[in-house]
């Protein structure tokens, strides 16, 4: 009986979350017509053109999302036409906007978006825009918004009410060069929930920008292994996406908000091997660091071991004939071996465009950046740019 109480329970509550996907499951090509439901071998529809302009991108940070000052001075001062030129001329064909929903959000109105708040966005857009660089609009809340959001159904109600009027408030810019990302790294811990809030989303969206691409990702922080969990809507004018920070203690060290063990970390070499990480081992005084480290080592982490990660996230894109991208990848400068890093950032480059996955590095100028950046000034980062595959044009 409670097996079958358990069982029970479990379809009702799927079925609430999943309930409002069905809007999803019946698409719309990009020139806006309703087609049939999608089937298994025929996935996307997203055009060439489209997936092209995403090959090679850069995150805008820490301008209107990760800060705690939303003011005018800070928007309009934080990134600038001077940058939003030198991205060009790294030769970068995309960025990826961050967006804290928080500032447009009124949660007892969340269709009426803060009028004000919007005009320095599309002051923005139009920047950006103006450079020939396409733009992914990433909704990319603070932790505390997500758990609200995660917290009841209401929530989610509200935030897709939100996130309908922003598509169409954007959908009036070109379908070509803008692109919609549903949410940055949900933070649910339930993959089969995440479906259903997401495919929820991915409806109020589509509902307020028919013709633009959307880009959905797995649940939880959207990594790889959720990339691999998941199942793609029967939406087909969507590109997925996932992020890549393997391994973690070489990308992550030294950062004080990225778990127990990479606090402890500086200095740790890539690529990996038990003989490289036993230089470094002395100077970490916590034990589960260390065993950690010692394991990072024994994984011998390198082109190879992180070409077959990329490998299973390509089968996974040709299994389902949809279109990828990883729109973060990157590695925390403040402690890690330049050298290394740039090896590193080489490495997982190299293997995305071995399959043809469009990235998006994070970040342009904070603490993964590829530009230092001094009184309102960027210098590229040679080491990060050759990486990169790029060059500074003149």
């Amino acid at each position: 009986m409670l097996k079958r109480l358990l069982s029970f329970s479990l379809i009702a509550v799927t079925s609430s979350i999943l309930a409002p996907v069905s809007t999803a499951v019946r698409t719309r090509s990009p020139d806006g017509k309703v087609d049939a439901p999608a089937n298994s071998s025929t996935r996307s529809d997203v055009p060439a053109s489209r997936v092209a302009r995403l090959r090679h991108g850069i995150n805008l940070s820490h301008w209107f999302a990760q800060s705690g000052d939303y003011s005018r001075t800070h928007l309009e001062s934080h990134t600038t036409a001077e940058d939003i030129a030198l991205i060009k001329g790294i030769g970068f064909d995309h960025v990826r906007l961050t967006l804290e929903p928080a500032p447009l959000f009124n949660a007892s109105e969340p269709d009426k978006l803060n009028a004000e708040y919007l005009k320095y966005l599309d002051n923005a857009l139009n920047m950006i825009l103006a450079q020939g660089l396409a733009v992914i609009v990433d909704i990319h809340p603070s932790d505390e918004f997500k758990k609200r959001l995660n917290s009841n159904d209401s929530q989610i109600e509200a935030f897709s009410k939100f996130w309908r009027a922003l598509a169409e408030h954007l959908a009036t810019r070109d379908p070509e060069r803008l692109f919609l990302e549903v949410i940055n790294e949900p933070m649910v811990q339930d993959g089969y929930r995440w479906f259903g809030m997401q495919g929820k989303l991915i409806s109020a969206i589509r509902s307020g920008a028919p013709q633009h691409t959307i880009i959905a990702s797995g649940h939880r922080w959207s990594g790889l292994p959720e990339l691999l969990f998941m199942q793609p809507y029967f939406d087909r004018n969507i590109i997925y996406n996932f992020h890549f920070y393997e391994p973690f203690a070489f990308t992550h060290q030294g950062a004080s908000w990225a778990g127990a063990n990479v606090p402890f970390y500086r200095n740790v070499p890539y690529p990996s091997s038990p003989e490289s990480v036993s230089k470094v081992l002395d100077t970490i005084p916590n034990e589960a660091a260390r065993s950690n480290l010692v394991r990072y080592g024994e994984d011998r982490w390198n082109a190879t071991r992180i070409d077959r990660e990329i490998a299973a996230a390509a089968a996974w894109a040709t299994k389902y004939q949809v279109s990828l991208t990883c729109n973060e990848f990157g590695t925390y400068r403040n402690f890690a071996p330049p050298a290394d890093r740039a090896v590193w950032i080489r490495d997982v480059r190299t293997a995305l465009e071995k399959y043809g996955i469009g990235w998006t590095m994070w970040d342009y100028a904070g603490g993964f950046g590829v530009v230092n950046k001094e009184n309102g000034h960027a210098t590229p980062d040679a080491e990060v740019v050759k990486a990169l595959g790029l060059k500074v044009r003149k």
